[in-house]
């Protein structure tokens, strides 16, 4: 098991969670496998394969209206210059203090997507035994055929043209760049109906759910469960104590029932060339 790390919660309060959360989880921690990460004050522009740009900070340092409208305009600046960029995601907290961001980022054509919930918890309550329908079977993917047919699949729920939108292509570059990444699939009949990744992150206490996507005549029979405590044992063996997630309405029930709990949102706001 780690040692403590500075930030590390005593207990399960979500405001020494939410703590633990800002000072293990932002800035470096969020740009695994970044091919160039650069510096606008107190907010990191990093660049990830597939032509996506990724904004983030721990905080903005106080700064006021007219700050942040600077720092929106010559971010999107550096990724405007760059002409392998096609989309930019400016990553927001609920409980950060940002007066104007909101403003600034719709007036140079960010849009707001749907707030998700920050869950975090106990790695170990997750851990459980859970019962899959028939014919359903779980498994760990490295090779890139099941990534593909595990991205296609996620597009397609999330709305997305798995042609177009270069999700695979990401995964896969970010599976060379990062080998601890983690990718689990359900099937049934040889076809993916639920998929997510486990990322622990390097240098804290933490491992993250991300991705988790399950068809829609799949859902509520337990399956998503299944691969959330598959995954936590998997962050267990790795010694990881807390697990982290960034929440849809439909998973945040799920994980709630788990013992993770919400500690603030995060509403991305993305910029598409």
């Amino acid at each position: 098991m780690n040692s403590p790390l500075p930030g590390s919660p005593t207990g399960a309060a979500p405001a020494s969670l939410l703590a633990a959360y800002d000072t293990q989880l932002r800035t470096d921690a969020e740009a695994p496998g970044a091919l160039a990460v650069s510096r606008l004050g107190p907010v990191r522009l990093v660049t990830f394969g597939g032509g996506r740009g990724f904004i983030t900070y721990r905080d903005l340092g106080g700064a006021d209206a007219a700050t942040i409208r600077g720092f929106v305009a010559a971010a999107l600046a550096h990724f405007r210059d760059d002409a392998t960029i096609s989309r930019v995601e400016w990553k927001t907290r609920g409980h950060d203090v940002a007066p104007g961001l909101h403003e600034a980022l719709v007036d140079h054509g960010f849009v707001p997507e749907e707030p998700e919930s920050i869950m975090i918890g106990e790695v170990s309550s997750l851990v459980a035994e859970v019962p899959l329908p028939a014919g359903v079977t779980l498994r760990q993917v490295t090779e890139e055929a099941d990534v593909r047919a595990m991205s296609a699949m996620a597009d397609e729920v999330f709305g997305d043209d798995p042609a177009t939108s270069g999700h695979a292509d990401d995964i896969l570059r970010r599976q060379e760049l990062y080998p601890e990444m983690e990718l689990w699939v359900a099937e049934a009949d040889g076809r993916v109906v639920s998929a997510g990744r486990l990322e622990p992150v390097a240098g804290t206490e933490f491992a993250g759910l991300w991705g988790g996507s399950t068809r829609p005549e799949w859902r509520g029979r337990g399956i998503y469960r299944a691969l959330t405590a598959a995954r936590a044992r998997s962050a267990l063996a790795r010694g990881k104590r807390y697990m982290h997630s960034d929440s849809t309405e439909f998973s945040r029930p799920i994980l709630e029932r788990s013992g993770l709990v919400k500690v603030s949102t995060t509403t991305p706001y993305e910029w598409r060339r």
